[in-house]
């Protein structure tokens, strides 16, 4: 086999199961905790069936590009290089230690570093709108519907109204989601699929989605249940809901990657705010230190981005 090919196909494993291991859990996490007494294989079908249907239909639609249009500013190497395969190694590391970096930075900007300054513009962007969204929402529901929540488990009534808003909420984000990060994935990959590749691609990133479900979000989980009440299915719909439609906002404003990481750190800091504020009518400085631990890791994941390029980049030549 040729070696460019075999480092490209390397590196879509790699990328897949980096990205599905470490974002993936931003927009099926609340899916996830409010659904722990189900079936892995259950809640794996329904998240699958999305993937397959957002994935076909980008491919379909845009001519073979299932990354929607967002890969048109980075160009395939030539000749593929095995040093490509670092940024998906390093990335598998840092997951395992729990720290959501930003796979748009440190995947994306060793094809194309120039872009860097755009991605990170919409990226700080997407926190600042996701943060004052979930401000804006919560301080208003947080008193009268989250509390209520917080409170009192669902009824079996309850349960039937807001399981089918859960799966249709989770179906919107993840499908915004994918929409927004299978750039980082088939970054590897010819910009336009045939139909064989389009097939082995798709066997792979849901057999590497299975293992996520299997092993119950791994360690990034954990930043959503650290979070107030996301393991209540009520909750969990308006979280998706409010993160979708900010996903929504930025896949129609340009075709320019973006970090999700960062609307997902910043959506779950607005709420956490808003609801400290509303019902204990402070902010007490454990919840400032988890705010601003969790920024800090998305910067962090930033700075390993940005040094990884210069070592490529140096070992490239």
């Amino acid at each position: 086999m040729d070696l460019s090919l075999l480092f490209m196909w390397l590196g879509f494993i790699l990328a897949g199961y980096s990205v599905v291991g470490n974002d993936s859990i931003q927009t099926l996490g609340t899916f996830l905790s409010s659904n722990e007494n189900r079936p892995w294989y259950v809640l794996w079908f329904f998240a699958g069936s999305t993937l397959a249907i957002t994935m076909i239909y980008g491919w379909y639609h845009y001519g073979g590009d299932v990354s929607y249009e967002r890969l048109s500013k980075y160009p395939l190497p030539d000749p593929f290089s095995w040093y490509y395969l670092l940024p998906p190694l390093v990335l598998m590391a840092l997951t395992r230690t729990g720290i959501p970096v930003s796979t748009s930075f440190l995947i994306l900007t060793f094809f194309s570093e120039k872009n860097m300054p755009d991605m990170v513009k919409k990226s700080l962007l997407g926190y600042v709108v996701a943060f004052g969204a979930a401000i804006i929402v919560y301080i208003l529901i947080a008193k009268a519907v989250e509390k209520y929540f917080i409170e009192s488990e669902p009824t079996p009534k309850e349960r039937k109204i807001w399981m089918p808003l859960l799966l249709l909420t989770t179906g919107f984000l993840w499908s915004q989601w994918l929409i927004q990060d299978f750039a980082n994935i088939f970054v590897y990959l010819p910009r336009s699929l045939s139909g064989t590749s389009l097939i082995i691609s798709l066997v792979i990133l849901l057999t590497l989605l299975a293992y996520i479900f299997y092993s119950k979000g791994g360690s990034i989980q954990n930043i959503v249940k650290s979070k107030t009440n996301t393991v209540d299915i009520r909750s969990a719909t308006l979280v998706n809901a409010v993160y979708g439609l900010v996903l929504y906002y930025f896949k129609e404003l340009n075709n320019v990657p973006m970090s999700t990481t960062w609307v997902f750190i910043g959506l779950l800091a607005g709420r956490e705010i808003a609801i400290r504020i509303r019902l204990e009518k402070k902010l007490t400085k454990k919840i400032v230190r988890m705010v601003l631990s969790d920024l800090g890791k998305v910067f962090f994941g930033l700075v390993v981005s940005i040094i990884l390029v210069y070592i490529i980049k140096f070992m490239a030549k």
